[in-house]
């Protein structure tokens, strides 16, 4: 090997993007309980650090650098290890304390953003649009989702891109904004998830009120003349209760609501 010093200007495009793929592929095929993902931010970017490191030793000290606890949503992640290949090219590896810091101090604030619109918003408003059109006999919902994956997966490489040009100044600029931010996409997927609930949850009560020669029908008459959709309204609180409260897991309930159904369309409570 040559003792050369780090030649940035052999990373490429190419090579930015390759890191990107290589750790999308292995960012949760490698996670332990010791460093998380840090097995495969290594797996990433080990080869663009090779182009960037000509001494075996800074090659190795940056490796074992990235080999410490990194845990953060994988979309995010795209960023921080983009910033971080340019932070290495520009200043070698007198960057390494930097890197570590730069990465502990952002895995978490990023991950709230992340773990809110990817592991909560998409898939819950996705996948209740998807179901419910399936229920309608329409596969529009399931092929926009498989499309939207796709689309997804481009722009996580961008993600990657966009970390390693803007360096440090697009992820300090955002900074006191996170919060925010994740405060506002919050409020707009439970508000999308609360509009569907009268069109997905459906509860008819089929009992009638009757004196004399006067029947009520309770679920016309009544309990909509209240609140249209009050029922469901009322079942998806208790779950939510149920699930937050933590002392009874998501098979149960599903398998309670399920018993219940039955019970209730046995005895005529419910109906279609």
């Amino acid at each position: 090997m040559s003792n050369t010093e780090p030649a940035t200007n052999q990373v490429t495009k190419r090579d930015i993007r390759s890191a990107a793929i290589r750790y999308m592929f292995m960012a949760c095929n490698t996670f332990n309980y010791e460093n998380q993902q840090a097995p495969a931010v290594v797996f990433g970017l080990n080869k663009v650090l090779r182009k960037i490191y000509k001494k075996d030793e800074d090659y190795k000290a940056s490796l074992n650098n990235h080999f410490n606890y990194f845990n953060t949503t994988t979309w995010m992640a795209n960023l921080l290890l983009g910033a971080s290949v340019a932070m290495e090219q520009k200043d070698g590896i007198q960057s390494k304390e930097a890197v570590q810091a730069f990465k502990t101090g952002m895995m978490g604030p990023l991950a709230g953003v992340g773990d809110t619109l990817i592991w909560v918003l998409y898939p819950t408003i996705m996948g209740s649009i998807a179901g419910y059109m399936g229920l309608q006999g329409n596969p529009t919902g399931a092929i926009i989702w498989l499309l939207l994956n796709i689309v997804f997966f481009f722009f996580r490489i961008k993600l990657f891109d966009v970390g390693h040009t803007s360096d440090l100044k697009l992820i300090t600029a955002l900074g006191d904004r996170l919060n925010v931010f994740t405060e506002a996409a919050s409020i707009m997927g439970l508000t999308v998830v609360g509009a569907l609930i009268p069109a997905v949850v459906k509860m008819n009560v089929q009992l009638k009120y009757q004196t004399g020669e006067v029947t009520l029908p309770i679920q016309t008459e009544i309990l909509d003349k209240i609140m249209p959709a009050l029922l469901p309204a009322v079942l998806t609180i208790i779950v939510y209760k149920l699930i937050g409260s933590k002392k009874i897991g998501l098979t149960s309930i599903i398998f309670l609501i399920i018993g219940l159904a039955l019970v209730c369309s046995y005895l005529g409570i419910l109906g279609v």
